[in-house]
């Protein structure tokens, strides 16, 4: 079983049927499914997206909004989705750290490695938000990276569905779900698992990434613990 984990949502699995802000109800149990890993002595850091609110590719058409504005604009919606994210797991006793990559000292600490680390060797969740600190990049790679930075043994990308289709599943009533699939694979035949650039750099790190559904309860740690009967996609060499 992993004994340390990142688990990546995106912004838009907190807004719900809505589709825009954070819904309640997805953030209380995405808090209890995290806390289930916590209570199972499992470390545990967290990335997720702003696409709830902005994203930086959207916000900049049309050119009013350069793209650099734009992607600082979905570094701080993360570090809103962060921030109540820390709130709901704090609801359920559980001891949390946000770091960002930007510095906001009044709202959350400046993210340090050695830090990050210790935190979760402590036992806290770490929730990692404002993506990398530099445009041009997700927060899949910021996810990856951060997974890298901290030895964690697998990056969990938590999403709406069972795991990854060779097609959009919600498109084509023929798609296949992948049970397990190559790096190399995912880039040559452009399946978005994450996108391109965090998935080199998970098969630069040999970091395994797993997609699986955050809507089955419990599938987080029956991924994380190996048991046959999670239902999950995996990617790795």
């Amino acid at each position: 079983m992993a004994k340390r984990v990142l688990v990546k949502y995106s912004g838009e699995a907190l807004a719900g049927e809505s589709g825009f802000g954070i819904e309640s109800k997805i953030l209380d149990y995405l808090a209890s499914e995290i806390k289930t890993l916590v209570e199972n002595k499992i470390e545990v850091g967290i990335v997720i997206g702003g696409g709830n609110f902005v994203r930086g590719v959207s916000a900049s058409k049309g050119g009013l909004i350069r793209r650099t504005s734009g992607d600082h604009m979905g570094m701080l919606a993360t570090v809103i989705n962060g921030v109540a994210m820390q709130e709901a797991l704090e609801y359920y006793g559980i001891d949390v750290r946000v770091q960002s990559a930007l510095e906001i000292k009044e709202v959350c600490e400046s993210y340090i490695n050695r830090r990050a680390i210790r935190h979760l060797e402590k036992g806290r969740v770490v929730i990692f938000v404002a993506g990398t600190g530099n445009p041009f990049f997700t927060t899949d790679t910021a996810a990856t990276l951060r997974a890298i930075e901290i030895e964690a043994e697998m990056i969990i990308k938590a999403t709406k569905v069972d795991g990854v289709y060779d097609k959009d599943p919600a498109k084509f009533s023929d798609a296949v779900m992948l049970e397990k699939i190559s790096y190399e694979q995912a880039l040559q035949d452009n399946i978005k698992v994450m996108d391109d650039t965090s998935i080199a750099l998970a098969k630069d790190n040999s970091l395994p990434i797993v997609v699986c559904n955050m809507l089955r309860e419990g599938n987080l740690l029956k991924v994380i613990q190996g048991d046959s009967c999670a239902v999950c996609s995996k990617v790795f060499n």
